[in-house]
């Protein structure tokens, strides 16, 4: 680097001083549009993979997980089927790459705004409502994390990855548990109740069947606290 720098230097000597500052100037707005121009590739990266992932939730959605390909996804997300291909080798490792993104997401807004201070049952409440929302306005990543969890593509990598990101939420239960605020039963047993009020509760929202208000909000998940409570 220091070589380029000394060799236009000593071309510089030769040019006339009133030239000199406009070769110069040339070299620093070359370099100058090489970084824009980096950054620029990194941005289009980034929407790229944006795009990849929502052409993924979509089609699952619509069609499911089995008869996903990668051609498929990659004409949804209005790419050829080879540029996917530099982003991901596979299928699976799409896949596994989605559902690590997907999850992280679900298992950060799960805990958000949790206060360790609070009574047991407003935070249940609080994380109820959070898991509420989000199915709401993730409705095709939430498709996609249960059609992977559920389906042979689901590794033992994912598995490993599920139980770190939730670990605080099991932690949680197993207190509660253990100070019987909530029943003394297998926690996947409370978990799937738990996902379970939230899912039927964000259908009956969708498709009009209930109206979303503060006070329907607080029934639905009254009617849960009360089958998971001791």
């Amino acid at each position: 680097m220091d070589g380029g720098v000394d060799a236009r230097q000593r071309n510089c000597r030769g040019i006339d001083p009133d030239w000199r500052h406009v070769v110069q100037d040339s070299h620093k707005l070359l370099n100058e549009s090489v970084f824009v121009y980096d950054a620029t590739v990194k941005l289009k990266d980034e929407e790229k993979l944006r795009s990849i992932a929502k052409a993924t939730y979509t089609l699952v959605e619509q069609t499911g997980l089995s008869g996903l390909t990668m051609a498929a996804i990659a004409r949804e997300a209005g790419l050829a089927t080879g540029t996917l291909y530099v982003y991901f080798k596979s299928k699976d490792e799409l896949l596994v790459a989605l559902y690590e993104q997907a999850k992280t997401q679900t298992a950060a807004s799960l805990m958000q705004g949790d206060d360790p201070t609070a009574p047991f049952r407003g935070r249940f409440q609080r994380m109820w409502l959070n898991w509420l929302e989000h199915r709401l306005t993730h409705a095709a990543q939430v498709v996609f994390i249960e059609q992977y969890y559920n389906s042979p593509w689901f590794s033992e990598t994912s598995r490993n990855l599920s139980a770190r990101l939730i670990k605080d939420w099991v932690d949680l239960i197993e207190t509660a548990k253990a100070q019987q605020i909530l029943k003394d039963v297998p926690t996947p047993m409370l978990i799937n109740s738990f996902g379970g009020s939230v899912r039927e509760t964000a259908n009956l929202l969708r498709s009009g069947a209930l109206t979303r208000s503060d006070a329907h909000l607080a029934m639905a998940f009254g009617l849960c606290w009360d089958g998971i409570k001791a």
